[in-house]
């Protein structure tokens, strides 16, 4: 989000690198670069190699944060919690906990998918700018 949040408010004719993100992040250039590429790939920027910048995509309103959650692969699609999957069939325990979690973690994930659904880009921007001014 810190990369996207940069690349939202930049102008037009400004050049934004890796490296100046990687500044801004507090990272390594070469982390910010595999994110843009999963953002790249998921259709949320534009990189132009041989220090063209990188660019948005599509309109801040158009990217919620479940976008970019699924963007960088956080987890599998459906997977945000892991249930041991050997457990002993020989315990009582074993044999049942993953049935006797999977109708609650499937309402969570559910729930986190919605929220994350209902924020945009633009929001994150407009708070950002907020505490800025403030």
């Amino acid at each position: 989000m810190h990369v996207l949040a940069l690349l939202a408010g930049q102008k037009p004719a400004a050049l934004l690198s890796s490296e100046r993100m990687a500044g801004s992040v507090g990272t390594n250039p070469v982390v910010v670069r595999r994110i843009l590429g999963q953002l790249k790939r998921a259709g949320l920027v534009e990189v132009r190699p041989a220090s063209g910048g990188t660019f948005l995509r599509p309109a801040p309103a158009g990217v919620s944060l479940l976008d970019v959650y699924r963007a960088v692969e956080v987890v599998a699609e459906g997977k945000l919690f892991h249930v041991h999957g050997h457990p002993s069939p020989k315990c009582l325990v074993g044999r049942n906990i993953q049935g006797a979690l999977e109708a609650t973690l499937a309402r969570a994930q559910a729930a986190l998918e919605a929220e994350l659904a209902g924020v945009t880009l633009a929001q994150v921007v407009a708070s950002l700018d907020a505490a800025v001014a403030a």
